[in-house]
């Protein structure tokens, strides 16, 4: 656990480490200061917070978006949301170093959130 990550929202660590291998869990647009505010309104505001809170969670043991290998990303509006969440999401990444990527249409996320995403990551 990250002292300073997000409020799980079920029974789970932020991040697993096997062999090098970092696991990071789901993360949800909820505010670590204030975890049980309003989600923020909108798909933008809600990408920007998750990758807010993954940064605080690769941060916590010593990792930055660099050390992405995947992603995955849940959206509930795929085809609305998917275009300005891919929008949102680049503007957090070295140009031309981008992991590799799933995103996946599903049918509801905890906490109602429109979007949730999930790492995994290499320690150099």
């Amino acid at each position: 656990m990250i002292e300073r990550g997000p409020r799980p929202v079920a029974p789970f660590s932020h991040a697993v480490e096997a062999d090098g291998w970092i696991f990071v869990t789901g993360q949800m647009p909820t505010d670590p200061d204030a975890p049980d505010a309003p989600l923020p309104e909108g798909i933008e505001a809600q990408t920007r917070r998750v990758l807010d809170n993954l940064t605080i969670v690769l941060g916590g043991i010593g990792l930055s978006f660099e050390n992405i290998a995947m992603a995955r990303i849940y959206l509930t509006h795929f085809d609305r949301d998917y275009a300005a969440m891919n929008a949102t999401y680049l503007t957090y990444f070295e140009k031309g170093k981008l992991p590799a990527r799933t995103t996946i249409g599903v049918t509801g996320l905890a906490v109602g959130a429109l979007v949730e995403i999930d790492l995994i990551a290499r320690r150099p």
